[in-house]
């Protein structure tokens, strides 16, 4: 048969094909024509595809869909985009969807997106080796009035609020909002403002009534007030004693291990503590409730406290379609894990009860995703004025997109969780939240996106090994089970054995994607 009379383009032959929504994993070949998926079956004809791959009875993952990454929050767009969408190939993530705004970071200006969001296309264009979208969030009035034409005119149809930037910055509190987010004197960032952009979101899913499945709001829910009152306990030597007696009134034996200082991310933690998320959710699930804005994503959720709250915010307000996100970081590390600073992140790391209760949650089916909140945050950001253990001088927030994918595998494999479920967090399910209909599963008419994984290659996690530009990783000397071999975008393969292939080749996914 002549090269190009050849019925397929690509055909993976030899893997056990991992789907969501399955119960099983099958051992099948795979044909790709015209970089989607065009036929799964047994014994497919090598002879019938101008490219054949050996799959050596590797898994076959559909890949990645990261809903949640920061590229550009602290080095130029341009420069994050081509490292840490390299970073995300490698670890078998193929499309990244980045959450953006105006203000300090990022762009480092303020002004309406239709003047912004054409320069952040333009510092993407050509720079990431997967596909790409953003998220956005609407800081002022001017923003709530755009969401509309950003749907329309570019594809993004999700939409983000940052419950504790009212009077707090990104890494501790603010002196001034307005002067952190860049907006106008006349302009408050707080409860009515998010009000505001519910309404906004809920408009723009009637004005566009074809595609309201894939219009959504996320919320980083943590309250400014709260997190400003315990931050200046802890930073001023409070001890866990004294957070108990100042709450409850109890005293305690001076000789109890509680009644040392809290440092480290222990001390990031109680700074940060878990009602404040319990609290901010049932603040946001009510507003959703009152605005009528039925498609809500609460991200990141880190505790007991997060997730019961959230769980209990469902039952009050049935009619609210909320999605529950889970972070890679946080299901793996605790606050005495031995990285410390570095692993700063916003919300913190907590507990080892509280990791264990994110994995029940998760298999018990109660959390939605898992992503990695993925943010390249260099050394020399994390170190601080005092060195490593000066916490609350460390920027917060860390990368680890290649590592998701092994990660889930390591910890969630022992603990029951099924090949078919981690397709189902790691792809399938944010990809129908948030308008990926072509993405998230290897079936026909899908994105011949495919993450080839060794199931008993193990290796040893950190910043050596990493594509990311960070130079050290959170999971530095984690024993990984399981390798990601080869990924392939729309029938290309982009990264392979530990190096990458070819150039970028990435997309912008203008959504809803079919």
């Amino acid at each position: 048969m002549a090269e190009s009379a050849k019925k397929y383009d690509l055909l993976i032959k030899n893997v056990r094909v991992v789907r969501p929504r399955k119960t099983t994993v099958e051992k099948m070949d795979i044909a790709v024509r015209g970089g989607k998926i065009a036929k799964l079956g047994k014994g497919l004809k090598a002879a019938e595809a101008a490219e054949v791959l050996d799959g050596k009875n590797q898994l076959a993952f559909p890949g990645g869909v990261d809903p949640h990454m920061h590229c550009g929050i602290y080095g130029p767009l341009r420069e994050d985009a081509y490292s840490e969408s390299l970073a995300a190939a490698q670890g078998g993530v193929t499309s990244s969807l980045n959450y953006m705004r105006t203000g300090g970071y990022y762009m480092e200006r303020g002004g309406p997106y239709a003047k912004v969001f054409p320069e952040v296309l333009d510092e993407s264009r050509d720079r990431f080796w997967v596909d790409y979208a953003y998220h956005l969030a609407p800081l002022d009035r001017t923003h709530i009035g755009e969401i509309d034409m950003l749907i329309q005119k570019y594809g993004v149809t999700s939409f983000k609020i940052f419950m504790f930037y009212g009077g707090y910055g990104l890494h501790g509190a603010s002196s001034s909002q307005r002067e952190f987010l860049m907006i106008g004197k006349d302009e408050k960032y707080d409860i009515a403002h998010f009000e505001f952009v519910m309404r906004g979101v809920q408009r723009a899913m009637l004005r566009n009534p074809k595609i309201k499945d894939s219009i959504s709001l996320s919320l980083h829910c943590e309250l400014a007030d709260i997190l400003s009152a315990y931050t200046k306990m802890v930073e001023g030597g409070a001890k866990v004693t004294d957070l108990d007696t100042y709450l409850t009134g109890e005293t305690h034996d001076p000789e109890c291990i509680d009644c040392k200082p809290l440092t480290g991310l222990r001390a990031y933690s109680a700074a940060r503590p878990p009602h404040s998320e319990g609290l901010a959710i049932t603040i946001a699930s009510y507003l959703a409730h009152e605005t009528n804005c039925p498609n809500i994503n609460l991200l990141h959720l880190t505790s007991r406290k997060a997730v019961e709250a959230a769980l209990k915010m469902q039952k009050a307000f049935p009619h609210v379609n909320f999605r529950r996100e889970v972070t890679i970081g946080h299901l793996c590390l605790d606050y005495d894990s031995k990285i410390g600073s570095f692993a700063k992140v916003n919300p913190p790391i907590r507990s080892r009860a509280d990791v264990e209760f994110l994995w029940e949650a998760l298999l018990d089916g109660k959390l939605d995703w898992v992503c990695s909140d993925h943010a390249c945050c260099k050394t020399e950001k994390k170190v601080g004025k005092q060195g490593r253990k000066d916490i609350f001088q460390a920027k917060s927030g860390f990368g680890g997109t290649e590592y998701m994918l092994p990660a889930l595998i390591t910890e969630g494999k022992p603990r029951g969780l099924s090949y078919n479920r981690m397709a189902e967090l790691l792809s399938y399910n944010p990809a129908r939240r948030f308008g990926l209909k072509g993405k998230g599963d290897i079936a026909p008419g899908f994105d011949a996106d495919i993450a080839l994984v060794d199931p008993n290659k193990s290796f040893v996690a950190g910043g050596k090994h990493s594509e990311s530009s960070q130079g050290y990783s959170v999971f530095e000397g984690y024993e990984m089970k399981a390798s990601v071999t080869r990924t392939i975008l729309r029938g290309k393969t982009v990264y392979a054995d530990g190096n990458a292939v070819g150039k970028p080749i990435g997309q912008y996914l203008h959504r809803p994607y079919v």
